[in-house]
């Protein structure tokens, strides 16, 4: 009878373990391309891309048309604004040797935070991109500056203004034209073809976007890997 009642309240309570529903397992997120490891083929030249969201577009892209002539690599995140730049810089150059840098930062330095006030006016972009440019200088790596995509309206969505772009890109100019690095004008690139190639409304671009854009970037790589 004992054992009766024990064998009873067993089944019972595996019974009702079996009935609670199983916690579900949150779907594993597929690591974006653009961050996947890249194992250096120690016979061909390295390249490091920094940048924001929209270098992110174009990383795999510009990989894949640099196959077999470069070992191209990626910043581990979004480079935001210049202040996460000159506060990560260090640690995203690592301790290996770059032959080619390609950077750009701009979107989120002009980006409206509250009331149309800019994350960062011009004069504080300027400070902190000379910071970045003296910092990626002391590599000895071949510099190339991407200067900053065309925002489209309305502002009030993007929390952009259009009209920013070409002033930050002017500071831009001004220092890059001092330290006689190059510059892929991704701005003048994209201006003009900006209906088939940006997303309507955003600053990002298509996928087929990111493939122009990325054959322009790859194709300023090679120059400087040809010098």
């Amino acid at each position: 009878m004992k054992f009766t009642i024990i064998a009873t309240l067993f089944l019972a309570s595996v019974l009702s373990i079996a009935a609670q529903p199983k916690e579900k397992v949150p779907p594993t997120k597929p690591v974006n391309p653009a961050f996947e490891k890249v194992n250096d083929n120690p016979k061909l030249p390295r390249v490091l891309l920094v940048g924001d969201s929209i270098s992110i577009g174009y990383t795999a892209p510009v990989q894949n048309l640099l196959k077999e002539k470069a070992n191209v690599h990626r910043i581990p995140e979004n480079g935001g604004p210049t202040t996460n730049g000159v506060a990560k810089m260090k640690l995203w150059l690592g301790n290996g040797k770059w032959d080619v840098i390609h950077f750009n930062f701009g979107l989120h330095d002009l980006k409206l935070v509250e009331a149309g006030k800019r994350r960062l006016t011009p004069e504080e972009y300027e400070k902190y991109l000379r910071e970045i440019v003296q910092q990626l200088k002391a590599t000895k790596a071949k510099l190339i500056w991407a200067n900053t995509t065309p925002v489209p309206g309305p502002a009030k969505k993007l929390a952009r203004i259009t009209d920013d772009v070409p002033v930050y890109n002017a500071v831009a100019a001004k220092i890059m034209d001092e330290n006689k690095i190059v510059t892929d004008d991704l701005y003048s690139f994209a201006l003009p073809q900006l209906s088939k190639i940006q997303i309507p409304e955003n600053v990002h671009f298509t996928a087929e976007g990111y493939q122009v854009l990325a054959k322009k970037v790859a194709e300023s790589i090679e120059a400087a890997l040809a010098k």
